[in-house]
């Protein structure tokens, strides 16, 4: 019998709770449910207002992994959903807004992404992201190296970055910026790949070309085009393991020298958030977005 459980007035039916999604951990459908429970004040305020792409894996990750953006079908009426543009023509998608939405989000087993911008403006970033991609046998340690490099030569612009794990095998630097035409995020991201390439040739790449990635770090500068969509924060992902796109203070990049020193599962954020709260919370504030400067010199 599936349990019914009432969240902010609304009854939901959560569903295997019991179901095992990570075999290497044990870790289950239900601590899954009770992950995004308890992490739901830090997490809500960066999916508010921003159209979701669900990373659906209803049988854990070794199972079908299947990418959604427009409302599942049997959507309850209550869910907050908007139109936005596509390049096909308008589509519709879930808005989460609140607790009970996220649990009924979280009971289909997904991993959360975002565009950089909000429904309320398609097409006006008000986030920067650079994904750091290591290609073996390159790891997050040189991840870590080139997020340095990159958090100075964006402050020397006037721009704070914010360094979360991708929860898999890189970082993500995110900063808040004003209100910019995506396809201008995307040039001046793009311009900050190509100076870090000059810069470290030895650690970076700008581009996806596989061949060019064997022991380098892949900036991807890509992500902020209108219609892509990175791992919002706090996301669990469809890995081996329930780990989290969590996260991390600038003395952790600062002193990573091990693969697996940024690994971090969501067992582990409870504890994290008691510590350091929310490191992301400045890109949530409108008076810190900084404003895009002209494209560098590279």
């Amino acid at each position: 019998m599936t349990p019914i459980t009432e969240v902010e007035g609304r009854r939901l039916a959560l569903s295997n709770l019991e179901k095992v999604l990570y075999p290497a951990s044990g870790f289950t459908k239900g601590e899954l449910l009770h992950y995004y429970a308890t992490t739901a004040d830090v997490l809500l305020p960066h999916l508010r207002d921003r159209p979701l792409s669900f990373l659906r894996y209803p049988d854990g990750p070794d199972g079908q992994v299947f990418f959604a953006k427009n409302v599942p079908p049997g959507t309850p009426d209550w869910v907050t959903t908007a139109e936005v543009p596509r390049s096909e023509g308008p589509a519709r998608m879930v808005v989460i807004d609140h607790l009970a939405e996220l649990m009924w989000a979280a009971n289909l087993v997904t991993e959360f992404h975002t565009p950089q911008w909000c429904v309320q403006a398609p097409d006006e970033a008000d986030r920067l992201v650079l994904d750091l991609d290591p290609g073996p046998p390159a790891t997050v340690v040189e991840c870590c190296e080139v997020a340095l490099w990159l958090r100075e030569r964006l402050a020397a612009d006037g721009i704070e970055a914010y360094a979360k794990t991708s929860g898999s095998k890189g970082l993500h630097l995110l900063a808040a910026v004003r209100p910019t035409p995506s396809r201008r995020t995307t040039e001046y991201a793009k311009r900050l790949a190509v100076a870090a390439e000059r810069a470290l040739p030895r650690l970076v790449v700008h581009r996806m070309t596989r061949s060019l990635r064997p022991g380098k770090v892949f900036v991807d500068w890509s992500q902020n085009a209108a219609r892509k969509t990175t791992a919002a924060p706090y996301t669990v992902r469809a890995r081996a393991e329930p780990t989290v796109s969590a996260p991390v203070a600038w003395e952790e990049v600062a002193h990573c020298t091990s693969p697996d020193g940024l690994v971090l599962r969501a067992p582990d954020i409870a504890s994290r958030l008691r510590t350091y709260g929310d490191l992301l919370a400045p890109l949530l504030d409108p008076a810190l977005a900084a404003p895009l400067p002209p494209v560098p010199p590279v």
